[in-house]
């Protein structure tokens, strides 16, 4: 048997024979026709004194299935007025498998709930893609990545998306959504917002979903990364207020501050030309980082709630939905090992975790942050104007909370826990898996008890 050196050698020699063995993916995406500038957001009227925002973690069809569960969860869950918590959903995240069933609810709201499971979950989405293991695609995966863009976003768009764009996530009266994915060259999340797409000079609402989520979930090696292009000459050079006040500031946190860094560059064609997007669980397998990002870039304090919400709200809740996997693996009962394959997992995986561990830190500041500007503003608010904008008589300006939950494997009873834990990382999964992840997500959210004590209380009316 030659020697692993020796495997990589002979994959060398025939990647320089095989033809197309460099791989890469053209860029869709179009420049601006007109400059503009982020915009206000536009979420929609949650009827009530809470608002829930969601953010899915990676985890290929075991995520996107324990995400449905808990989107069903919150439609069994009424509030007043004969709506129900899915109702109050604001804003959704989702990065790789996470980022499906985010793309999928954000386009067709309570809707999806119906088809979803039939459509997505229990199909074979990778029936196109090419996942032998072989010298042709050991040599793809050299040059580039396995799979392209006409294979993964082809699926998307013929079995789920329709060919929807961006812009049809962002009508009027649906959740902001942003997917998550990781920008390769400056080692930062890649958010698709129009925050990022106007540092692009980009138009976000003609780029297609289908890549989007492709990106959100496009594993290095197995997938070509997929390709944005930047337009400095479509749009003024200054790069956005938010990001140089966040670069002037020495005490702005690092997450926050290497995306700003990012936006820079993007602006800058000796810099950058070619963003080159890979799977976001590589720098954030929650998906906080479409609401971290869009913290910083607020311009006002209670954004990106609108100013009637931030008046009306008396509670808002963060669920953070996490579908990853336990550690596994029988060699830490044993002096040898990891090695092989093993070894590339645990260094995959401890790299992963230590960047979500980071990650959910920076959420929980933000967090805390968002709410003491919040509560600030609403109590410097003449009187006059909290009653334009919807405060109820009795209104108190400090009676606003924000509270982070997180569905996860490990609040189950262990035995579940592990057999959860054990589902596989990919986008073909048996029907009976796929049903036990989602029946999972449905009865963690019906018992979790931040959701039961968000129960409406008493109000006088205007």
């Amino acid at each position: 048997m030659p020697r692993v050196g020796s495997r990589w050698g002979i994959v060398v020699l025939a990647c320089s024979f095989i033809a197309g063995c460099a791989s890469l993916n053209y860029p869709v995406n179009t420049p601006l026709s007109v400059e503009h500038g982020a915009g206000l957001p536009s979420i929609p009227d949650v009827g009530g004194e809470t608002a829930i925002a969601l953010s899915f973690s990676g985890g290929g069809t075991r995520a996107a299935a324990f995400a449905f569960g808990v989107l069903r969860g919150l439609d069994e869950m009424p509030v007043a007025g004969g709506s129900k918590r899915l109702d109050q959903i604001a804003f959704v995240s989702g990065v790789s498998g996470g980022s499906v069933t985010a793309a999928y609810f954000g386009l067709k709201g309570r809707a999806a709930l119906a088809d979803f499971r039939e459509r997505f979950l229990v199909r074979n989405a990778e029936e196109g893609l090419r996942t032998n293991i072989d010298l042709n695609n050991l040599a793809a995966g050299f040059g580039g990545g396995v799979n392209d863009a006409s294979r993964f976003p082809a699926w998307l768009d013929a079995n789920l998306f329709d060919k929807a764009t961006m812009g049809d996530l962002m009508r009027f009266g649906k959740p902001i959504v942003w997917i998550n994915a990781s920008d390769l060259f400056n080692r930062t999340p890649f958010v698709f917002s129009q925050t990022t797409f106007s540092a692009l000079c980009s138009d976000l609402r003609t780029f297609p979903l289908s890549q989007a989520v492709a990106a959100s979930a496009a594993v290095p090696v197995a997938f070509v990364p997929i390709v944005i292009e930047s337009f400095p000459e479509a749009c003024s050079p200054a790069p956005s207020a938010w990001a140089g006040r966040v670069l002037a500031d020495r005490n702005s946190g690092a997450q926050v501050r290497a995306f700003a860094q990012a936006l820079a560059r993007y602006r800058n064609p000796d810099q950058m030309r070619y963003l080159k997007l890979a799977d976001g669980g590589i720098t954030d397998n929650f998906g906080l980082s479409g609401l971290v990002i869009a913290r910083a870039a607020a311009s006002q304090p209670y954004m990106p709630l609108t100013a009637d919400k931030a008046v009306q709200l008396r509670r808002v809740i963060f669920m953070v939905v996490n579908a990853g996997q336990a550690p596994n693996g029988n060699w830490s009962g044993t002096l040898e090992g990891p090695s092989g394959t093993d070894l590339l997992d645990a260094v995959t995986d401890t790299a992963i975790s230590s960047a979500v561990r980071s990650g959910f830190d920076a959420f929980r500041l933000s967090i805390r942050e968002w709410e003491a500007a919040t509560r600030k503003w609403r109590c410097a608010l003449p009187h006059a104007e909290a009653r334009r904008l919807g405060a109820p008589l009795n209104w108190r300006c400090s009676d606003i909370s924000f509270e982070i939950t997180e569905l996860s494997f490990d609040r189950l009873e262990p035995k579940l826990a592990a057999r959860l834990s054990a589902v596989e990382t990919r986008f073909k999964l048996p029907a009976e898996e796929v049903d036990l992840v989602s029946q999972a997500g449905f009865e963690e959210v019906l018992d979790d008890p931040i959701l039961a004590a968000a129960r409406p209380r008493p109000r006088q009316s205007r």
